[in-house]
């Protein structure tokens, strides 16, 4: 598969803290199927689902999806597959998806600053601002954590998380606020609400009338 070139990269959106953790990022490189952005200072939209969101029996149907040569038509392909809801979709149990939003905003503006995100039945989109810590090591620690909650919840053993995930490099501020918009959206989107800020499990709900989340009242106020 032909990456993309990695010349004129943009720095992060968000204003990252002092300091450096000295993690290694491998910038562009590939595993499985699909590419792989990995910097320090960037901001990236994020997808990482179920297990069995990609059905072994549907496979002929899927593989297609992640096999799309052109970058938007593949994600909006891939958008429009887990939408339709296939495998168990553990995540609408209320218990199960309060715990994976904790996990995800533990470190919340420690380690990495989100953006956005919202948690769908069996798939979960986040924005965030990579600072120090590479993006691989941020969802190892979120899905290793949850799942191992998850599956005392479900008294079960096995893989919860798939393994791989889709990640786009956000260019500039208008990409920013289309892929917060989509993130945000996305169970409207699927039907599941009428109105975004009805979505229990996601950064719509703790918006104020002038669209910032807590962390970005605080700077505004500082």
């Amino acid at each position: 598969m032909k990456l993309p070139a990695e010349a004129g990269v943009p720095v992060a959106l968000g204003t990252p803290p002092s300091g450096s953790s000295g993690s290694p990022f491998l910038g562009w490189h590939e595993r499985g199927y699909l590419p792989h952005f990995d910097a320090p200072f960037v901001t990236q939209f994020v997808t990482f689902m179920l297990h069995d969101a990609f059905p072994v029996t549907r496979r002929r149907e899927w593989e297609g999806v992640l096999n799309e040569p052109e970058d938007s038509q593949r994600r909006r392909k891939l958008e429009a597959w887990l939408d339709r809801g296939h495998g168990e979709c553990w995540l609408r149990r209320a218990d199960l998806a309060a715990l994976v939003e904790a996990q995800l905003r533990k470190g919340d503006g420690q380690g990495y600053q989100l953006q956005a995100w919202v948690l769908m039945p069996n798939h979960v989109h986040v924005v965030v601002d990579v600072w120090a810590t590479p993006l691989s090591k941020l969802l190892k620690l979120w899905k290793g954590a949850s799942a191992r909650a998850a599956n005392l919840a479900l008294r079960r053993s096995g893989r919860f998380w798939e393994r791989e995930y889709f990640d786009t490099l956000i260019r500039d501020g208008e990409h920013l606020k289309r892929a917060v918009r989509y993130t945000e959206n996305n169970p409207v989107k699927a039907a599941l609400v009428a109105e975004r800020k009805a979505w229990r499990w996601g950064s719509a709900q703790w918006r104020d009338q002038y669209e910032r989340l807590p962390w970005q009242r605080a700077g505004a106020a500082g």
